[in-house]
């Protein structure tokens, strides 16, 4: 196995203001992909452990090159602090892209750092994506979860995305990726 990066394994700092209004969705910063890195593993340790160690990881922590590959956008705080992010993916012929529908957009690798977890920033980033997919005349919004992640399963059903069990795929025998889509027409 290929040495993996050491990652600090305890939280940042937690943002110094109290201001739980809507975060700021915007695209990340170069100066921010390290912190967007750290911060999207430690989100999905939460859920899986450090099985994603193995599989996973170097691609979470690739921050620029989902950067130069597709849209990667923040939810700050009002103080400037990172909440969350992920990377919106516009259509089939994006290197990101893990679907062939030509009339849809995707998300991959959304993340909320654990301590800011149900405030909002995800359900606002998702949003965020939403326009983007609308604005460019997409049909559909793809997505693909684990099964095992049932806050991020209950978000995306609120949303309104429903299961699509035929964009069900397995990226690692040890992994079975569960697909879900919005109509968005």
């Amino acid at each position: 196995m290929p040495d993996q990066p050491v990652l600090d394994p305890t939280p940042e700092s937690s943002p110094s203001g109290s201001d739980r209004s809507a975060p700021e969705i915007r695209p990340v910063r170069a100066d921010e992909h390290e912190a967007l890195a750290r911060l999207t593993v430690r989100a999905y340790r939460v859920v899986h452990g450090e099985v994603i160690d193995g599989l996973y990881v170097d691609d979470l922590l690739d921050v620029a090159g989902r950067a130069a590959a597709a849209e990667v956008l923040v939810a700050v705080d009002g103080d400037g602090a990172l909440l969350g992010g992920v990377t919106y993916v516009p259509d089939r012929s994006s290197p990101m892209a893990e679907f062939d529908d030509e009339d849809a957009a995707s998300v991959r690798m959304l993340a909320v750092d654990p301590r800011f977890q149900g405030r909002g920033a995800g359900a606002a980033l998702m949003a965020a994506c939403l326009d983007r997919a609308r604005a460019a005349g997409r049909d559909r919004m793809v997505l693909h979860t684990t099964a095992d992640n049932a806050f991020a399963r209950a978000m995306y059903e609120r949303m309104g995305f429903r299961r699509d069990p035929t964009r069900d795929w397995r990226p690692d025998p040890a992994v079975q990726l569960v697909g879900y889509e919005l109509d968005l027409r």
